[in-house]
């Protein structure tokens, strides 16, 4: 899966069972969690939960990089909330999302180079483009 100029900084391996009302768990026991359809009342998170937790913390360090690169500190009561729909259409399921960004005390238009930047190199962002509708609010 590497191409001649990447390399492969770190690799996930989780283990699922039972779907969207199963349990997951990481190789290296970090994550153990039990699995339950949205809406339900069931005890777990489901996969868009997840989807956008991990989106969100990958975001705030791709935010990082896009700052530093244009020399500015982001303030520490930066975050990021994401929603993620999952959306049922004439060609199956799908998802889209917004991901709500504050970066208080920045410019806007400096902010909004940050969120530009981030999404641009965010691997999340990276990995969904052109499939899941996507929304970046500066808020």
């Amino acid at each position: 899966m590497e191409t001649n100029n990447s390399k492969v900084l770190y690799t996930a391996v989780t283990h699922t069972t039972g779907g969207r009302t199963g349990e997951s768990r990481s190789s290296d026991g970090k994550l153990d969690i039990k699995l339950s359809s949205p809406g339900s009342t069931g005890p777990g998170t489901n996969p868009e939960q997840l989807f956008a937790a991990g989106w969100s913390a990958c975001f705030i360090g791709a935010m990082g990089k896009a700052a530093a690169n244009l020399k500015v500190t982001l303030p520490a009561e930066q975050y990021v909330s994401t929603e993620v729909d999952l959306v049922s259409g004439d060609d199956g399921y799908s998802l889209q999302a917004r991901l709500n960004i504050s970066l208080p005390g920045l410019d806007p238009e400096i902010a909004k180079s940050i969120i530009e930047g981030a999404s641009q190199t965010c691997p999340y962002s990276k990995a969904i483009k052109g499939n899941v509708k996507t929304e970046y609010n500066l808020i």
